[in-house]
Formats: C-alpha cells, structure tokens, sequence
C-alpha cells in the first residue's frame, strides 16, 4: 500500500476531509497503518508532501483540497461536510504558550549533522559569526552574510586518497568539482515572512554555488507551497525542512539551482569584512592542496551528543 492508497482508505472509511496529521492519527486508529511499510518517523509530512503532489501536478487525481487554514483533503466523489472547528488553544485563552527555549544558531548543529548525510555527501559546514564583522555604516551589511557556509570536497567520499595520476588529470583539464553552499536559518517560515526570508538568501548566497533557506517549521499551506515553488524557479535557492526526530529524514522541499560561476566580488567583500569567512576559503585552499580535509570546520556531533543537544535545548522532550 501507497501513502496515498492509505490516505484514499482512511477518507472513504471516515467519509471526512483531513489534514495530513489527521489522516495519519486515523490510518493508525482503524489499523490501516499496519498495511504499509514506514521506514520514516513523520508519515504525516510524506502524506502531505504526496498529496500536494499529486492535487497539483496529476489532472486525475482523486484527491481535492477542501479546505485551508489548515489545509484539509479529501475525495473529489466525497459529500462536502461541515468542519468541525479545532479546540480552543491555550493563546486563544489568552494564556501565552511555551516560549522555545532554542534560538536560530541553535539551528546551527541540525544542519551540520543532516549536511553529513547522503544529501550534501559530507560537506563540511562552518559558522560565520556576524557579530565578528567589521562594522560599517547602518545597512551596509544587510544580507550580506549567511548563517553557515558549507564546502564539498570530492576526495571525501573515498576511503583513501585519490591517485596521483587523477589528481595531475584533474589538474591539467581544470576540472572544479569543489562545491561551495550557503545557508540562511529561521526557526519557521510562514506566508508572513517567507518572502522576506527568501530574499535574504538570495542576497547572501550570490558568490556560492549553491544556497538554501533552512527552516525546523514550514508551513504546508497550499498557498506556501505555490509561493515556494515560483520563487524557486525564479531564483533557485533551495528549501530545507529539518528534522528532528530523525534528522537524515529532513526534507529538501526543493532542491537549489546550481552555479557555475562564482560572484567573487561579493565573496571579496565578504572575506574582507568577516575573519570567519575568509577563513573558510583559506581552509578550503589548505584542505584541497593536500587533498584531504584537515581544518576546522563545525563539529558533527555524534549520536549520543546529538541526542543530548536536542534535550537541552528543548527540540525534544526529555
């Protein structure tokens, strides 16, 4: 069984509209969830994903969206049915919710552990300090820096060294295949902010090859969703939804436009404004000479620490 033949299952047995978290919570209450392997932690972000799929692009889908706000789906042969509104939540009380008690740097290790991973192939992430920077007149820095820069090195993905004689070949035919990227963070991204936030990146991600806006909470609204596609293929900065339960689960809900072509006057400026930064490219320099990686970059926390930051920090219950 599919994501989508358990989301077909479950509306035809509740006759309801539901939002993917609710399609989840009654595919496990009526055992429909026992029909299907689930390799992921968060099922309820790979039906949402699949249903906005497949409602956009597919002309004969089965599936509608009902409603918005949240967003619910339902079948196209199903009786609409009044909603019943969601319980009142303690800020509609008038009582203030739990404040995170985790800021956007605190971001910083999620990232680094996820890039690791298959998706980035290891790259190795640093942190650029804004604070650090020389200072200049009001505004003249705005959205210059990113959050984390990242380098992928292609002798990282073997065991040993390459041979010398690939190395003189690649020397000879200049051929690049180092990849540099660029992140911006926010703790989530809404309809409200999500234009500011990715104009940010844009500005900030100009002299890498890659860049990418990264968020722990994005909203799947389907206006968010349209909004994050057209900007996409007007700018090509990529989207990342983090993961915490099982950070190598994080979604890339679009991948980033690569370049070819580096805006050193912008990667000029910024070395000379930011230490953090030009050293990154120094260690990029060291690191490719020798062909192995020998600086500092951003630690990859282990399991046990990981674990541990994500309870300290308040991502996860203790």
């Amino acid at each position: 069984m599919t994501y989508l033949e358990l989301t077909k299952e479950v509306i035809s047995k509740t006759q309801q509209a539901l939002t993917p978290n609710e399609i989840w919570e009654k595919a496990v209450e009526l055992g429909v969830d026992k029909k299907m392997e689930i390799k992921g932690k968060t099922p309820w972000n790979t039906i949402g994903a699949r249903l906005y799929v497949d409602v956009s692009e597919n002309i004969d889908s089965i599936f509608v969206i009902a409603s918005k706000r949240p967003t619910r789906f339902s079948l196209k042969n199903l009786p609409s049915k009044p909603i019943t509104p969601p319980p009142i939540t303690l800020e509609k009380q008038g009582e203030k919710p739990k404040k995170d008690t985790f800021n956007e740097r605190d971001l910083h290790p999620l990232l680094v552990k996820f890039a690791s991973g298959l998706y980035f192939r290891g790259a190795k992430l640093k942190t650029i300090y804004h604070e650090s920077s020389v200072r200049q007149a009001k505004g003249y820095n705005k959205w210059l820096h990113p959050d984390l820069v990242g380098v992928y090195f292609p002798f990282h993905d073997k065991v040993r060294e390459y041979d010398k004689v690939v190395i003189d070949f690649q020397k000879n035919l200049s051929s690049h295949t180092i990849k540099i990227f660029s992140f911006e963070m926010k703790k989530s991204l809404e309809m409200n902010n999500l234009r500011e936030a990715y104009f940010q990146a844009v500005s900030n991600s100009s002299w890498a090859n890659e860049g990418y806006l990264v968020s722990l909470e994005i909203s799947q609204d389907e206006e968010m969703t349209e909004e994050i596609r057209r900007l996409n293929n007007s700018f090509g900065i990529g989207i990342i939804r983090l993961n915490v339960e099982s950070i190598f689960e994080s979604e890339i809900i679009v991948p980033a436009r690569t370049k070819k072509d580096l805006d050193i006057d912008t990667m000029d400026r910024l070395a000379g404004d930011n230490k953090d930064f030009k050293d990154f490219l120094q260690n990029i320099i060291d690191d490719n000479t020798i062909k192995k990686v020998n600086s500092q970059y951003d630690k990859v926390l282990n399991e046990e620490d990981f674990e541990l930051f994500l309870k300290q920090k308040g991502f996860v219950k203790n």
